[in-house]
């Protein structure tokens, strides 16, 4: 999976995730946002998340060149979150999706993370759009995606939940 293209940014590195970024997956995905806002995936060992990786990033990597990916802040190296393009089963469009650690939020990380990859769904990949989904009362996401230009379209779902989200949407004309 080494051969997918790192992005950088004044202050990150946004790269592909590997199966050598279990524990921090595993510490992201058990963090309370990531539960509440996400949902619980069951994954409490290091080999868990190993799994989750193998099983769930690496087939998006190779079918599409994006998928998942964790943002490292440059200056000392820390894995701060996650950001990625996401295919879902089912969807026209991909969406754009992203979790920090709770002690890097509020920070412009998300954002700055969010922007590049939306730059790079266009240039690398050629997307013309791309659609985000939250729960209505995320607001911190909501609030990310309508900075990132996209605009809520109405109620959709995902492949994985009969749970009813907000589907924001934007074309990738910049």
């Amino acid at each position: 999976m080494t051969n997918h293209k790192i992005l950088q940014t004044k202050r990150l590195s946004i790269r592909p995730v590997i199966t050598e970024d279990a524990t921090f997956i595993l510490e992201l995905m058990n963090s309370p946002k990531w539960i509440k806002n996400i949902g619980d995936r069951n994954i409490r060992t290091v080999e868990e998340a190993e799994n989750y990786i193998k099983e769930k990033a690496f087939p998006q990597l190779k079918e599409f060149g994006y998928g998942n990916n964790v943002i490292i802040r440059k200056g000392d190296n820390t894995k701060l979150g996650t950001c990625g393009l996401y295919r879902r089963e089912g969807k026209k469009d991909p969406d754009i999706g992203f979790a920090f650690l709770p002690v890097y939020e509020g920070k412009g990380y998300a954002f700055e993370a969010s922007h590049k990859i939306m730059i790079s769904a266009k240039e690398d990949y050629d997307l013309k759009e791309l659609s985000g989904y939250t729960l209505k009362d995320n607001l911190a996401s909501r609030k990310l995606l309508e900075r990132l230009g996209f605009n809520l379209k109405g109620i959709g779902k995902l492949p994985s939940s009969d749970e009813d989200l907000l589907h924001y949407h934007r074309e990738l004309d910049f």
